[in-house]
Parts: structure tokens; sequence; C-alpha cells
């Protein structure tokens, strides 16, 4: 299994794809978050990174399934997948290994944007003048984010041989799952009766509260059922091929 997550790591960085995402990604967020004026931080009078964490959902929207399209899709197109079976590898563990291999990725995709940290924190008049809690809160609540869509996208990529479809349904189903319950909730047969169970239901909810400091053990919760709930789905996918 470890070597398989060493693979997934090594095979998305030695090809250009990799560095392509991650270039895309970071110019997205960047010119969000400084140059366009609706979302620029230069507009602001204060020092805040709100910018980031209330773009960074939609960017990751399209960035993960771009990472995790590959993972099985590509294995069962090109045959490799009956192969990884004969190894002493369970489906489980081959979920395991790509899932963890995605998540670390994204993390990765993560750590330049502390340059933004960095850039703001000198901004602050006084120098400093940040919630440096709330960040690492909303940082963590990022982080978690990108586990539940890179489950989605394993288990997107499961379902078909073709990449593009994978990304395309990876895509859907996050949406579908981080803003389709506020939606729902909307509605007049949910309003003044149900809409708060129906919100909770959804992803977004519980990353607006991490990413307001609110470090609830039933948000941390929430995130490890679904990436679970989705993991296990991708290997359900993978043991229907053996039925």
């Amino acid at each position: 299994m470890i070597s398989l997550f060493f693979k997934e790591i090594n095979s998305f960085f030695s090809s250009v794809i990799g560095y392509v995402v991650m270039a895309v990604f970071l110019l997205s967020i960047g010119l969000l978050m400084w140059v366009f004026p609706d979302f620029s931080i230069i507009g602001y009078k204060y020092a805040t990174l709100d910018q980031l964490f209330d773009v960074a959902p939609m960017v990751f929207l399209f960035l993960i399934p771009a990472i995790t399209m590959r993972s099985i899709a590509e294995e069962r197109n090109q045959g490799t997948i009956e192969f990884l079976e004969t190894k002493p590898l369970t489906d489980l563990q081959i979920i395991m290994a790509k899932f963890l291999a995605g998540w670390v990725l994204v993390g990765i995709t993560l750590v330049p944007t502390l340059l933004f940290y960095y850039s703001v924190y000198q901004l602050g008049l006084p120098k400093g003048n940040l919630d440096s809690g709330a960040i690492a809160g909303s940082y963590l609540g990022l982080f978690l984010l990108g586990g539940i869509f890179t489950a989605i996208g394993i288990f997107a990529s499961s379902l078909t041989k073709n990449q593009i479809v994978a990304f395309l349904l990876a895509a859907l189903l996050s949406f579908i799952f981080y803003w389709g319950f506020d939606f729902l909730s909307r509605l007049p047969a949910f309003v003044g009766k149900v809409d708060d169970i129906v919100q909770m239901l959804g992803i977004e909810y519980h990353y607006q509260q991490i990413s307001r400091g609110v470090i609830d053990s039933r948000n941390i919760i929430y995130f490890f059922s679904v990436m679970a709930a989705f993991v296990g789905a991708a290997q359900l996918s993978l043991e229907k091929r053996s039925w």
C-alpha cells in the first residue's frame, strides 16, 4: 500500500499535468485575491484572508477532480487494475493508497498559499494584525474539505474508464454535496420546518463553521464520515467488477 501511495505521488509530479494543475490553482487564487476588484484584499480596509477561504472551494471544485480523475479510470482503461489486484493488496488498500495520495497532493498545493498569509501579515497595521488562530482553523477546514472532494473524485474515477467523464462526475457530485443542500433548504417545503437540518447535511455548513474558527468535534466527525462513505463506495465499485 505504501509503495502504491508513493507511486501515485511520483506519477503526479512526473507529468506536466501535475505542475499545470498546481500553477492554475495558485494563479486563480492569486488573481482573485490581489487583482479582481470584487475579491481583492487591496480594496479591504483591514488585513484578512477571508477571500482565500471563500474562493478556494470554488477552485477546488475543478482542481481536485483534475487530480483524481486519473487515479482509477486510467488503471481500468489501461488494464493495469487487474495487475494491482494480483498484488497482496485488498481493494480497500488500493482505494486508500490513491485517496491518501490525492489528499496529500491537495495539501501540497495549499502550502504555497502561506505566502499570501505572510504578505497580509506584513501589510497589517500594525504589522501582524491578523487573527492567526482563526486562519489556522480555516486552513484545517480547507484541508478537510479537500479530503472530501478527493474521496468524491476517487469514487467518480472508480465508476468509469474515461478520465473526462470521471472529472465531470466528480465536479458535479462535489457541487451537489457542497452547495446542493443549502439550495434545497431554501425551498418552501423546508423553510421554517427542517431547513436547518437540511443545511447541516451539506458540506458548506460545516466548512463555514470551521472557517469561523469553531473547531467542533461534530464538524470533524462529519468530514471524516463523508470521506469514509465515499471511500467505501469506491471500494464497492471495485468489488463489483469481481462480482
